[in-house]
């Protein structure tokens, strides 16, 4: 496994919808939560899904990421992190106002392939994601869902909550 760093998202957005699409199918429609449809696709209609998804994921890779990877195992994408740090003038309806203003860093788009849990990649993303944001002097946060297994994961990966904000829950890396 090799973690990569995407110089031109946009490029990548037909592969990485089916990734995401994936991950939906393989959570039964829980991730991503899709939280802003009316309605959501069930978790195996490919066309219901990228017709929801497709002008969000543009969005996030045009004009919310400030840096994204992919681990890669025989050139397919078996994980993703992206890294929003740069949030002025951003759409971050999703993070508190009192964050927007400090130096932060927020972990996104965290996604493991199903066949690849258990195998140490989502840890190896994190761990990369966390020292990346160090290095640039970024106090780390997630923004994620309470319900969401997640949620427990990042707990036991050094995050703690620091407040509820609309449907979300928001961690902060201990140790930023």
């Amino acid at each position: 496994m090799i973690i990569e760093k995407v110089n031109e998202p946009i490029k990548l957005k037909d592969d990485l919808l089916k990734f995401v699409f994936g991950v939906y199918q393989s959570t039964n429609g829980a991730y991503p939560a899709l939280e802003w449809a009316e309605k959501k696709p069930e978790p195996n209609d490919f066309e219901g899904f990228k017709k929801i998804y497709e002008p969000f994921l543009e969005f996030r890779l045009t004009k919310e990421f400030d840096e994204l990877y992919v681990a890669k195992d025989n050139n397919n994408i078996i994980g993703t992190v992206a890294l929003v740090y740069n949030l002025k003038g951003k759409e971050v309806w999703w993070v508190p106002e009192e964050l927007r203003e400090k130096n932060i860093g927020l972990i996104e788009f965290f996604m493991v392939d199903e066949k690849y849990r258990g195998k140490r990649i989502g840890s190896k993303l994190l761990t990369f994601a966390i020292k990346r944001l160090k290095e640039l002097g970024k106090e780390i946060y997630i923004v994620t869902f309470p319900h969401l297994p997640a949620y427990q994961y990042y707990l036991k990966k050094g995050f703690q909550k620091v407040m509820d904000y609309k449907e979300f829950v928001i961690l902060k890396f201990k140790n930023s």
